[in-house]
């Protein structure tokens, strides 16, 4: 399904090449401030052309179709609706008979037959974290207007195993390869208790959009995976003060399920992006035999570059969701 949320709902549209993506967003209250200058910013981190990124080039030009007026939200649902002009679907045809490997070329032809789509990824692509980074633009208008003293930040710690992120990618390109990488985001000043155990825990919340993105592969909130070789006495967290404020931060600022005051901290991991210039061996089922592949197009070298700005978005939606109390109403 297209769609994530209860309260603060999102609903994607559109693919890669279809004529136009983008997003319906219900359940944003009126009276947000919120036109298409509060859109410039983050798309703009998002956007391709340096080293390491496609040469597709977009304008990304936010249509707000309805749901604003006056540079304000009116309550309604609010339509963004993205052009896609810069497409070659011509390069796509091949894949139907000869997946690309670390695509989802053979699965979406099992699933949908020959009537799906695989021109520039469709839906599968990156190219649909553009809608969730709008979206994401107005999750954090409503978190800024209800609870200014939020902020949620993210950036890339590493690429190819490397804290040297442009020496990683610049070997990754000249190999004709790609490489991946980890996105760490935090979020401070989050009121104490956000989260609702059981199923709607902070991490199950945030974790099933982050995965709703394509090519991450792995999630952890805190000290993570690391605190699995850690012993009680170095993983708890030592409370310091009446306002709940911990020495350590090894949960991540989860305590049960829900925030604990202390900073939200989690990382990600994206995969390599599939499609690579060197050749390759895999099967063609057409002619039912192994055939070399050499994928020609504009691809990413290192997609994780641009993800910052995405898992900061997809945070900012699971955050406006989990903000709405059980009436529905968000709270002040």
């Amino acid at each position: 399904m297209n769609t994530f949320g209860r309260c603060f709902k999102i609903t994607l549209f559109g693919t890669s090449h279809s004529p136009v993506l983008g997003v319906a967003v219900d359940g944003c209250p009126a009276g947000i401030a919120l036109d298409t200058k509060w859109f410039e910013s983050d798309l703009a981190r998002r956007k391709a052309g340096a080293l390491g990124t496609t040469s597709r080039i977009e304008s990304d030009v936010p249509h707000i179709e309805s749901g604003c007026a006056n540079g304000y939200t009116t309550g309604d649902a609010i339509r963004i609706v993205f052009e896609n002009k810069n497409i070659r679907t011509d390069d796509y045809r091949r894949f139907k008979v000869q997946p690309r490997p670390g695509h989802a070329d053979w699965v979406a032809r099992q699933k949908y037959g020959d009537a799906c789509d695989l021109s520039g990824g469709g839906i599968f692509s990156g190219r649909m974290t553009l809608p969730l980074v709008a979206a994401g633009v107005i999750a954090k208008r409503l978190l800024q207007e209800k609870h200014p003293n939020i902020k949620i930040s993210a950036r890339l710690l590493e690429a190819g195993g490397s804290r040297d992120v442009a020496a990683a990618v610049q070997a990754a390109q000249e190999a004709g390869d790609s490489t991946g990488g980890i996105i760490e985001c935090c979020v401070i000043r989050l009121p104490v208790g956000w989260g609702e155990p059981f199923f709607d825990s902070m991490e199950s919340c945030i974790s099933h959009i982050v995965f709703a993105v394509p090519g991450i592969k792995g999630i952890e909130f805190g000290a993570g995976f690391a605190a699995a070789k850690m012993r009680g006495s170095e993983h708890n967290d030592c409370y310091i003060d009446a306002q709940g404020h911990t020495a350590t931060n090894h949960a991540g600022g989860i305590n049960g399920g829900m925030s604990n005051g202390n900073e939200l901290i989690f990382r990600v991991a994206a995969k390599p992006a599939p499609s690579i210039a060197r050749a390759q061996e895999t099967f063609d089922f057409a002619r039912k035999q192994m055939a070399p592949l050499v994928i020609k197009g504009r691809h990413d070298v290192c997609f994780a570059l641009r993800l910052p700005v995405v898992i900061e978005a997809v945070t900012a939606i699971a955050l406006a969701d989990l903000s709405y109390n059980l009436t529905g109403v968000a709270p002040e």
